[in-house]
């Protein structure tokens, strides 16, 4: 016979284990381009969940495996997520020829850190809208390097055999991208090779269609239900959204804190505790480092102190039904949509620097570049890979289009070497994918996704 105590903690644990992650984007350099260390990421991660007026952003989603300015050393994410009881949504990056080095470190990190590690993995990602840069849309945007359906099959599947028989080998494997990349029918592969489907999303970008604030919900949950509609039952997580804070107008949307504020409120909170959500982002510009736009909830400088009201109302956090998301599933509202244009998202998500997108500390969208999103042409983002493997997580925006890491062709992180802020943000990526990097700054993918997908919208329609 149970005692109402032990009732009581039982039933404690079992929320705790099937409550849903919620944090945000980081990536592996700041907003000026420098390399993250353990010190950075850490006070990250104790600012989030100290943020004023609403708490439990415990989460982290990363974008490479490897330390920035070296071969394959694990992330110095890992040691500081370890450090503030931070969860993790690891990010291996796909693009650009460096897996072998993303799964060594991985493997590395695992004999490391062990169990301290192993049990605050949430997930892990496959590749950030690797799909999308290789896609006709990607190409014709100068998005960055992408890799075809059937190679990052062939990397989940190293994945999986790589954390076979470790503290690891019970974690679920996901892929991120743009809604567009997730309906093309040649990807099908590798809907069936993932356990969930990361989406990431950015009404903002999608500048073909109406796209002002108040469109924004809709169009977020339409990226959704589409993406929902080819997952075969399987978990959509939402990897990247947010509304920029400061930046050029796109079509009808405007960037404005009152207006993040609302996106906030709107899409963000039916989704946080109800659905795995990593917003897009926590800081992306810093000093004389601003990104345009700029997504950042709490402006140039790290403080609990956000610039609008996260609270949420009881009737906005007890819903998720509208955007057909269950408890633990993310679905990215797109950003990936087609009609993205150039603009710069900062935010640092990337990985160090690597051949990815996903690797700059701040990743922006250009305001001109022929970024990632679909549809979006006009988008400036220059998403190249810098040179190294390691994708570096930040959203700056980097020269390139980016569309999962910021610079996937830009200069910034999106690479894994990447040295701007470009990284899923060092070169701009397209909305849907979480890499914007624009000029200057590092874009997120997926808001370079969102972009594509928001062309790609207009096309259909």
């Amino acid at each position: 016979m149970f005692s109402k105590s032990q009732i009581l903690a039982l039933a404690l644990a079992v929320a705790s284990a099937e409550a849903a992650a919620k944090g945000f984007n980081y990536g592996a350099t700041k907003p000026d381009g420098s390399v993250k260390v353990q010190a950075d990421f850490e006070n990250e991660f104790h600012t989030a969940k100290n943020l004023e007026g609403t708490s439990g952003f415990n989460s982290a989603r990363l974008y490479t495996m490897i330390q920035g300015g070296s071969t394959n050393t694990p992330i110095s994410a890992i040691p500081a997520a370890i450090a503030e009881k931070t969860t993790l949504l690891l990010g291996l990056w796909a693009s650009g020829g460096n897996m072998d080095n993303e799964i060594a470190a991985l493997k590395a990190a695992i004999d490391q850190y062990g169990d301290d590690f192993t049990k605050l993995v949430v997930g892990i990602s496959v590749g950030s809208e690797d799909l999308y840069r290789n896609s006709e849309i990607g190409v014709q945007a100068d998005a960055g390097i992408g890799i075809e359906p059937e190679e990052l099959v062939s990397y989940i599947s190293q994945v999986r055999e790589a954390i076979s028989g470790t503290s690891l080998s019970g974690a679920s494997i996901g892929h991120v991208d743009t809604w567009n990349a997730w309906t093309n029918s040649s990807n099908a592969a590798v809907i069936n090779a993932v356990d969930w489907l990361g989406f990431d999303g950015y009404p903002y970008f999608q500048n073909t269609m109406a796209n002002s604030i108040s469109d924004a919900k809709s169009l977020f949950d339409e990226a959704v239900e589409k993406t929902r509609g080819v997952a075969n039952g399987k978990e959509i997580w939402i990897t990247e959204t947010g509304w920029p804070v400061s930046g050029d107008q796109q079509n009808l949307a405007v960037a404005s804190v009152e207006n993040a504020k609302i996106f906030w409120d709107e899409v963000g909170c039916p989704l946080f505790d109800n659905v795995n959500t990593w917003w897009y982002i926590l800081q992306d510009a810093e000093g004389a480092s601003v990104p345009s736009p700029s997504f950042g909830i709490v402006g140039n400088t790290l403080s609990t102190k956000p610039l609008f009201d996260l609270s949420c109302s009881a009737s906005h956090s007890s819903s998720t039904s509208s955007h057909g998301a269950t408890s633990s599933t993310t679905t990215a509202s797109s950003s990936e949509s087609t009609g993205f244009t150039s603009t710069t998202k900062s935010s640092a998500v990337h990985p160090t620097g690597g051949a990815g997108s996903d690797l700059g500390s701040s990743d922006s969208f250009p305001s001109s570049g022929s970024g990632h999103y679909p549809g979006s042409p006009s988008i400036s983002v220059s998403i190249t890979p810098s040179g190294s493997a390691t994708p570096i997580p930040s959203h700056s925006a980097g020269s390139g289009s980016g569309s999962d890491s910021g610079s996937d062709s830009g200069s910034g992180s999106d690479s894994t070497t990447g040295t701007g802020t470009s990284d899923d943000s060092s070169s701009t990526t397209t909305p849907d994918s979480a890499d914007f990097t624009g000029a200057g700054t590092r874009l997120s993918g997926s808001i370079f996704g969102a972009a594509i997908a928001v062309a790609a919208l207009a096309i259909a329609f």
